[in-house]
């Protein structure tokens, strides 16, 4: 009877297939930015608006966060997004702009370090900008 339970047990188990295909497979992957918009100056304790630019390879490519990094007044920031496995999209690459609240906190300049992708031998490349605070 035991011998019966444990074919029984082990058949219900090995006939289900948990890990099914039927779901949308994605990756998510960190785009290289083009270029910026940043207010010429901050104002202490007010919220500014930055726009970030990137392109985007195909139209399997869909905006899904930032990454930020802060040390001190220095910010480094990076696009990522969600890359869809379906054969069905766009080959045309296109530009895209995201856009993030800052709030302005410290009376020091702002350094940004927008990140543009690495080099042949991985050196991380940035777009760097210093922002002056006014009060």
């Amino acid at each position: 009877m035991k011998k019966l339970l444990l074919l029984f047990v082990l058949g219900t188990l090995l006939s289900c297939d948990i890990g099914s295909d039927d779901g949308i497979n994605f990756e998510l992957e960190i785009m290289s930015i083009t270029d910026v918009i940043v207010p010429s100056e901050f104002t202490l304790g007010e919220t500014h608006q930055i726009t970030v630019n990137y392109l985007r390879p195909n139209g399997c490519h869909e905006f899904n966060d930032f990454i930020f990094q802060s040390d001190g007044n220095t910010r480094t920031v990076a696009v990522v997004d969600t890359v869809y496995d379906d054969p069905n999209c766009s080959a045309n690459a296109e530009e895209a702009s995201v856009s993030f609240d800052f709030l302005v906190l410290s009376p020091d300049p702002y350094i940004f370090q927008f990140f543009q992708g690495s080099t042949q031998i991985g050196e991380d490349q940035y777009l760097i900008v210093e922002v002056p605070v006014v009060q």
